[in-house]
């Protein structure tokens, strides 16, 4: 079975586990639980304290597991590698002082470095960033020195759950003889399916689109002559 660590708490925890989820595991119920068994998909997930996720897995104790890039690289385990980023968590390490006191790292003492989301906590402790960013960091995969049967699985799961988050399909009736204007607005991944109607002058296409442009899309799409255009959520995906 593979095995997987999971954040146990904290910010990367909840996240992980929705997109595990979406990813057709099925993890553990009770928050409490340390260990749980996916026999269906062969797999094993631990649930650890973040900081000490890149450890196990560098070691070869555990096979894979989600963590913040800089968990991972604070834990300095030449086993452990990042294999993919995903795409949540997204936080920044900085310097931060009292207001006023530093503009630039040569001034610094009495100084802090730390992770920084919104920089609200740093702020309520009187305390301002400045300085460059040390490092940027996000929810990332990692595994250990040795591939394990399963990880490629995972990996393509993962990927499908990102690649449904980033995409809607979109859907809509267009006459025939604009089609190659409706396509230069929604090109899709490789090319729309485009299918005939009952009315020989009309189409029905469907196309892949980034979720961010989705209302622009179909403000261009109605505007060139397109109607009946709907959105539907990916729920997974295999590109």
């Amino acid at each position: 079975m593979l095995r997987i660590a999971v954040p146990n708490k904290g910010s990367l925890a909840e996240t992980a586990a929705e997109m595990l989820s979406e990813a057709g595991y099925t993890g553990r119920r009770d928050s409490k639980d340390l260990y749980t068994v996916d026999p269906v998909n062969e797999v094993e997930f631990f649930y650890l304290r973040p900081r000490d996720i890149a450890t196990y897995v560098g070691s070869g104790a555990l096979d894979v597991g989600i963590t913040g890039r800089d968990l991972l690289l604070d834990a300095r385990m030449p086993g452990a590698r990042e294999v993919e980023s995903l795409g949540f968590a997204g936080s920044t390490f900085r310097f931060a002082g009292r207001p006023g006191r530093f503009t630039d790292v040569q001034d610094v003492a009495d100084a802090v470095a730390d992770v920084v989301s919104t920089g609200t906590t740093l702020r309520q402790a009187g305390l301002e960033i400045f300085g460059p960013v040390l490092l940027e960091s996000d929810a990332v995969l990692i595994a250990g020195p040795q591939e394990a049967p399963g990880t490629e699985t995972l990996l393509r799961r993962l990927r499908g759950v990102l690649a449904a988050r980033k995409y809607v399909l979109v859907d809509y009736d267009l006459p025939a003889h604009l089609v190659e204007q409706a396509i230069a607005v929604a090109p899709g991944l490789e090319s729309p399916t485009i299918s005939p109607l009952r009315d020989p002058e009309w189409v029905a296409v469907r196309v892949m689109s980034p979720r961010r442009d989705v209302n622009r899309v179909m403000d261009e799409l109605y505007a060139i002559g397109a109607r009946a255009i709907l959105v539907t959520e990916i729920l997974a995906a295999r590109l």
